[in-house]
């Protein structure tokens, strides 16, 4: 099954290009073009989309604006936002509203792809430079003397370390040699553990520690 994708982006150039990339993989389907968050949404709803390709900067109804509204909706497409302004503010808004992703515009062809395809299934994905950001506004935890994952089992650092490296809960399961049910309830664990709500979240907490 293909990823029904919509491109929301109100460069004509920029959704052009976007949608040869995409056409050019064989699981991934461009099924409608934004150029605003005001058709992104009416096109979201009407085409039930497994992912919304979001810009930030749009006019009438911003890429945040507009992501936070959809994923509202109680049946609603993955968004992965897709924007040229890699700023903390702009960052944690995107993830507070239940962005699947941030991603930079300046990402390679292949890692966009990929991000793609992550987020389609719900995985959280942010490009390296958007970690990077949101790494520099938080304290180091080294720094303070304190581990944050003091409290996990073995199994359970080794699940965050894995996860925190981007690797999806079916790759997790592989490299350690266990069922994918295994990984998640770990999961379940090292998230209430840690007290944090998602991918990103646990990958900043593990990543604080080098």
């Amino acid at each position: 099954m293909s990823i029904r994708v919509i491109i929301a982006d109100d460069e004509s150039l920029m959704r052009s290009g976007l949608k040869l990339l995409l056409g050019a993989a064989a699981d991934i389907e461009v099924v409608a073009e934004a150029v605003d968050g005001v058709e992104a949404i009416d096109l979201a709803r009407r085409l039930s989309p497994d992912l919304v390709l979001m810009d930030i900067r749009m006019p009438r109804l911003d890429g945040l604006e507009a992501a936070q509204t959809l994923l509202s909706d109680p049946e609603h497409p993955q968004v992965l936002m897709l924007t040229a302004f890699g700023t903390d503010d702009f960052i944690h808004r995107a993830l507070q509203s239940g962005a699947a992703g941030y991603i930079l515009k300046d990402t390679p062809p292949e890692e966009l792809i990929t991000a793609v395809r992550a987020a389609a299934d719900g995985t959280r994905t942010l490009s390296a430079t958007a970690l990077a950001t949101l790494m520099s506004s938080r304290p180091s935890a080294s720094a303070s003397g304190q581990d944050p994952l003091a409290n996990l089992s073995t199994r359970e650092r080794e699940i965050a370390e894995a996860v925190a490296q981007g690797l999806t809960n079916a790759q997790v399961a592989r490299a350690l040699f266990v069922s994918t049910a295994t990984v998640k309830t770990h999961l379940a664990r090292i998230f209430d553990k840690l007290e944090v709500t998602s991918r990103v979240q646990l990958a900043l907490l593990v990543n604080a520690r080098r």
